[in-house]
C-alpha cells in the first residue's frame, strides 16, 4: 500500500461522511462537496492500486531474471566441470 491508496482511502471515507451529513441536514452543497471527495478518493485509490500492480510486476521480473541467471551460471559451472573430468 502505497501513500496514493492511503490519501485515496482517508479521502474516500472523509467524503463519504460529508455528503452523509448534508443528506442529514438538507445541506444539498454538502453533500455535492463531499461525493466529490469521494470521487477524488477513489481515483486516488485506483492510481494506487495501479502503482502497487506496477511495482509487484517489475518486482516478479526481476526475481525471475536473477532465477535465470542463477540457473544460467549454474549449468555453466556444470559445463566446466564436465569438461574438467572428461566426461
Amino acid at each position: 500500500m502505497n501513500k496514493d491508496t492511503v490519501k485515496g482511502t482517508i479521502d474516500d471515507a472523509a467524503g463519504r461522511a460529508k455528503r452523509q451529513v448534508g443528506e442529514w441536514t438538507g445541506d444539498t452543497n454538502t453533500q455535492v462537496n463531499g461525493a466529490a471527495q469521494q470521487i477524488k478518493g477513489k481515483a486516488e485509490k485506483a492510481w494506487g492500486n495501479v502503482k502497487d500492480a506496477a511495482k509487484d510486476a517489475n518486482t516478479d521480473a526481476n526475481r525471475e531474471q536473477a532465477t535465470e541467471a542463477r540457473e544460467r551460471e549454474r549449468r555453466e559451472e556444470e559445463r566446466r566441470h564436465h569438461e574438467a573430468v572428461g566426461s
